[in-house]
Formats: structure tokens, sequence, C-alpha cells
């Protein structure tokens, strides 16, 4: 999901800073910062009973991978539906088989009915449908071919009583049905469900998902059909109702849908579409057969080719088959006067696949560049972390012009780079996107700024990122990345999209940005198809960091705490200086300080924790194990010989979260990194 434009993230943060909470301006003096008793540093993370449990069943390992016995459902899905666009209703029957590869019996079944939150009695978050409907609304359902009566209540709570086949729910975005017959280990059950929603449409929604066509001739279905809640080795049941903004969390599985629309209609969607020749006409075909030959942006239908037998075959209405597999949803659009055009992107390891754009003749403009940048995004995400393993891309026009499915992207140019981000994870890596926003969105925001700036062909540079966290800090609007999104209220945006980019330029700042995307690129691969935890990445990163970062991650995920780093003096004897660096905040960070020599003098000694970046400037390292003893002061002796020192710059790459950066700078005012001047491009890569 696209909420702005990752290049104004700073701008972005200085403003929400500025109208949240007022930030002190003045420096530190020595009187204010003695009354600061001394810290007591955390440094393992929490460990909930969820995670623990998962341990001692082999489900997940403590380096972070998947253990031996790790498991997961899968669903399939065979659906078949119907739209008619004079009521703007889709009227769908389907089956679903549940593979139940836990060790334990199910004894009930959840099922997500997203679409009820647009009945007019549902609890939302910041959410406003366009239009209030009678949301899903469940015709029939069955479990292994036993009929539920819908209207009778469930039997709950009634001690002795034998358990009995029903559903609870129906009118939530979370419905439960109760099993006479518990579906076994490793069995399977089979859910038959028909069903209707209509698709709000009109100009009063507010947030994604909550507008889904234009009047009746363009319909953009997303959670449009009954879907089997996720069940994990680590809480079972995914409790959470949907309540707009945070989005979901699925089984993987394979969907075989059969879609019927009036002919004329172009259907895109997840899946790869299985019957073209009864569908499209002879002209598209033919054209289809070249999208794979070259980097051109092709026209499948034009603008001109409009109805049955111009736009597809002839008829009064057409089923179109597509399939996916392994994927964990499925969204597709139709649209009366959709123009295609498609490309290709050449995957590294896989080869050319395609990328197909649906649009409206009037929205042309807004696709004009939308295959090239989805190609730079394909080919230099799969470089970055891993192939695409999709076999295609669909970029489909609509009201929801930011929004990610398998395969599918509801967006123009202008938010296609983030949404296709989003085909890693949550599409590829199947993180929690409704407890964990910033293993989502937080990770696209990060890997949006080095796509940014490869397309351009210039350095990515995370300076000044991890310091302007600073000014966020303690504001009790934020609520910490470890806390459930789906409940984070008005800071949902910073702490879902924004804060993750700014913990991983302080990480960057202490391994090294490239060690990093190595790190996350191997996370990537080890978890592709699987449902990792936040334990599950703090630990891979660890271990394949081979670094114990236990209190970086406790303060960046479970607290809201900051570095606030500042030189209090700094005096010299002989050939040595010694800066004294205090820390105020909770967060502790390495001691790294720019020392800028006199242009002309006595040699520099080398220190073994000094790197030259010019002949006049060192960089200075202590470890963060300095600040484990409790101290907030720490001596830095500096032994680099007798040459005078202009100037001394705490954090010059601004990587680590203070509140006053004017006061990281000897002597006061003088040159370095200042706020919006941070360091030199590459420090700490």
């Amino acid at each position: 999901m696209f909420v702005r434009s990752t290049a104004g993230v700073l701008a972005v943060l200085g403003l929400f800073v500025f109208q949240s909470a007022p930030v002190r301006t003045q420096t530190k003096s020595a009187s204010q910062s003695s009354t600061v008793p001394d810290r007591a540093i955390r440094r393992d993370v929490p460990m909930t009973s969820s995670i623990r449990r998962a341990w001692d069943a082999g489900t997940r390992d403590r380096t972070g991978r998947p253990g031996p016995n790790y498991w997961q459902l899968q669903t399939d899905y065979t659906i078949n539906a119907s739209l008619d666009p004079g009521t703007q209703t889709i009227t769908g029957t389907e089956r679903i088989v549940i593979q139940n590869n836990s060790p334990a019996e199910l004894r009930q079944i959840l099922l997500r009915l997203d679409h009820n939150i647009y009945r007019a009695t549902i609890q939302r978050g910041s959410s406003v449908p366009a239009e209030t409907t009678e949301g899903m609304v469940v015709t029939s359902l069955s479990v292994d071919g036993a009929a539920i009566d819908l209207a009778a209540p469930p039997q709950v709570g009634r001690s002795g009583a034998a358990p009995r086949l029903a559903v609870s729910g129906l009118t939530e975005t979370l419905a439960r049905i109760y099993l006479a017959t518990p579906v076994a280990a490793k069995a399977s059950a089979t859910l038959d469900i028909a069903w209707r929603t209509k698709l709000p449409g009109g100009s009063g929604g507010q947030g994604h998902r909550m507008t889904q066509r234009w009047d009746d001739t363009l319909f953009q279905p997303t959670q449009w059909y009954p879907r089997v809640a996720k069940y994990d080795d680590l809480r079972g049941w995914d409790m959470n109702p949907y309540l707009g903004p945070s989005e979901f969390y699925n089984n993987f599985g394979r969907f075989d849908v059969r879609l019927d629309v009036p002919a004329g209609w172009i259907v895109s969607g997840t899946g790869v579409l299985q019957n073209p020749g009864d569908v499209l006409t002879a002209k598209a075909r033919e054209r289809l057969a070249h999208v794979l030959e070259s980097d051109d942006v092709i026209t499948i239908v034009g603008s001109d080719e409009v109805g049955p037998g111009q736009a597809t075959a002839p008829g009064d209405r057409l089923t179109w088959h597509l399939v996916a597999d392994m994927v964990n949803d499925f969204a597709w659009a139709t649209a009366k006067t959709f123009v295609w055009t498609a490309t290709r992107a050449t995957i590294p390891g896989k080869g050319p696949i395609p990328i197909y754009m649906v649009y409206l003749p009037a929205r042309a403009k807004f696709f004009a560049d939308a295959g090239p940048i989805s190609r730079h995004a394909l080919e230099f995400y799969s470089r970055l972390w891993a192939p695409y393993p999709f076999p295609q891309l669909t970029l489909q026009d609509g009201p929801s012009s930011g929004m990610e499915y398998p395969a599918v992207i509801n967006s123009n140019q202008g938010a296609a780079d983030h949404e296709i981000g989003h085909q890693w994870w949550p599409m590829m890596v199947g993180t929690n996107e409704t407890w964990y926003g910033w293993m989502d969105e937080g990770f696209d925001d990060y890997m949006n700024i080095l796509s940014d700036a490869d397309s351009k062909k210039v350095a990515p540079s995370f300076d000044g990122m991890g310091q302007s966290y600073g000014g966020m800090s303690g504001n009790e609007i934020e609520a910490p990345l470890m806390w459930n999104a789906n409940y984070a209220g008005p800071g949902y945006g910073f702490q879902a999209y924004m804060k993750a980019p700014l913990m991983f330029s302080m990480l960057g700042g202490i391994v090294g940005d490239t060690e990093v995307q190595r790190a996350i690129s191997e996370y990537t691969k080890v978890w592709s198809f699987k449902h990792p935890s936040p334990w599950d990445f703090v630990f891979f990163m660890n271990t394949a960091l081979k670094q114990d970062l236990g209190w970086f991650w406790y303060y960046w995920l479970w607290t809201t705490e900051s570095v606030d780093g500042s030189i209090q003096s700094v005096t010299t004897a002989g050939s040595k200086t010694t800066v004294t660096v205090r820390q105020d905040g909770q967060m502790p960070s390495p001691v790294v300080l720019q020392v800028k020599f006199a242009a002309a003098g006595a040699p520099i000694k080398p220190m073994p924790n000094a790197q030259m970046r010019d002949a006049t400037t060192a960089i200075v390292t202590w470890p963060v194990d300095v600040w484990f003893n409790g101290s907030r002061t720490f001596h830095a002796t500096l032994d680099l010989g007798p040459r005078p020192i202009e100037s001394i710059t705490l954090d010059p790459a601004c990587r680590f979260p203070d509140r006053v950066p004017a006061d990281n700078v000897w002597p006061k005012g003088a040159g370095g990194a200042r706020p919006g001047t941070c360091g030199q491009p590459g420090l700490g890569r």
C-alpha cells in the first residue's frame, strides 16, 4: 500500500514532528546533564510465549531460520464469479480445500469476510467506505458436504452439549465455523460457499480499498471473496478484525478462478489466462505472442478497439479463466473500455516475463512511463533480494491507485516502484502486516530509496535519516514498532512506513549498508513462501551479521527511545586529546568521531580504531560496549599526534537518533555534520 513518497521521508518526518510535539532547541548544559540518572541498558529482546513455544516445538530456530518441524496451512481456491455491472454486484461460489499441515486438529475454521467493512454497523479504523452496502452476504455454507444452517445460533458455552456444525459472525469481518468433527492433523477439509457482494463506488471513500469501482464501467475488486483466515504455529488462528488501514496475513495456496463478465470487457488479475482462444481476438493473441521479444511497449488492445469482437471475442458474456499457483491472495480488475499494453522485464536467472498495463484511455498519461518504471523495479529488486517469483506482473487502473496483491498492483506509474516492492513482502515473504506493518511497508520504503538511487545512477545515502528519529522519539502518538499495527491509531503511518528506514540507517552506520542489504537478501531467500515473525528476522540478522545486536533491536522495535548524544568537552594534554561524549537518551550507540586536523603540522599517528577519510580527516570509532557499564559519559581519548585539531564532530553521518544535533560539534559553531549537511556519501558502507 502506498501512503506517500519515500523520497520525502525526512521532510514528512520533520512536518510530523513539528505538528505533533515541540522539540527542544537548546543545547544540553553540563548541569542539566548531571541531573539525569545513569541508565541500565537492556541488551536482549523480549521473548513472548508464542515464540518460545515455536522454538520448543522445532517450528522455528534460534538462528532465525525455519525449524525442522516448520509447517503452514495450504488453502486452495476454486472460484466461479459473475459480475453484474447494472447492480455493481459480484455473485460467486467457491470451494476451498484446507490442508491442515499442523500437528494439531482444527476444531474451528475462521473466515475473513473483509467486504463486511462496508456495512453500516461494522467497526473500522480511519477508513470510510465510498458507499454503505450489505457487505459480504453468504447464502450457503457447507463443510465436507454437510450444510450449515446459517440462521441457527451456535452452541457456545453449553457444557455437555455435543459439538454441532454451526457458524457465527457472518455480519462481521471475521466469522467462525464450529465443526462437529475436527479436521485431523495432516488431514484436509473442504468448504463450499455461495455469496454475493456489491462493490462500493462514489466520491466519499477515504482509505485504500474503500472505493472499488468507477460508476458501472470499471471495477477493481480486492479482498472480494470469503477467505480462510491465517492459522500458524505462533498463535493459532489470526483473530484480528479487518479495520481498514492495516492489510492482511494470508495462507498460501492455488487459485483457479473463472470470472464471467460482459463481452467486450477486458479482465486482468493475479492469475495467468488459461483460455485466450475463448476470450481474446485473434489480433490480440498475435500481439501477445511478441511481448517477450523486446523492451518495447506494445499495444494488445487499443483505445479504438471497443466492444465484443473488437476488444474481446464476440458474444454476450465471456468467462475468463485465470490460475495462480502458490499465492496468498487474488485480485482482479475489469472495464468496458480498458486499453491493454504490455512490455517485458528480464529476471536474473529466470529470463523475460510480461508486464501488462490496463487503463482507461483518458488516463493514458498516468501510464506513459509505467512500463520502464516497472521493468526497473522488477529487475533491480530481483538482484537486490531474490528473483521475482511470479510469471507476470499487471498494473491495473482504478480508484485504488496504491495497493498490491500477488502479481498485481492497483497502481499507475506514480506508486509503481513501491507497490512492486510488495511483491517481495508480503507476497513472497509472507509477513503478518496486520500486526507488524514495519516488516512490510517499512521494508518497502527502505528498498524504494535504493531503487530510486539506482534509477538515477547515483549512490544511495541513508545519512541523516537515523539521526532524524530523535525529533520524533518520545512523542506519545507513536506506538513502538512491536505494537499491533492494527491498533496504532493516528501514528500508524509513521509506525508502519517511516520508522524502519530510519532504523536501517542506524544499522548501516554500525555494520555498513551493504552488509544490511546482504543479510536481508539472505533472509528473503530463506523465508520465501513462509511466514517469518519479528523474532525470526531479528535472530536471522544477528546470525548473518555475526553480531549480537539484541540491544539495537530492543530499543528500535520495543521502545520509542533515542540516543541524544553530545560532545560535552574537549581537552588536550600533549599529543593526546580527550573528548567527553554524553548520551542522555536510553538508546546506546557506538561513539563515532570525525576529527578534522589543520592542513599542515606533525604527521597524524595511526590508531587501531581510526580510519583516514582523507589527508586531514580521521574517523575514530568505539563500539557500543563502552556504554554497557551504565555510564552516560565516555571519555574518548584521541592519540593521533600533536597536529592541531580544528574540529570534532560526533556521529558525522548523522545515523544515531538525536534531539539536538547542534551540540555534536566542537568547537560550537564549527563546520561539520549539521542537520541537512550530514557526512560524506558512502560513510558507513
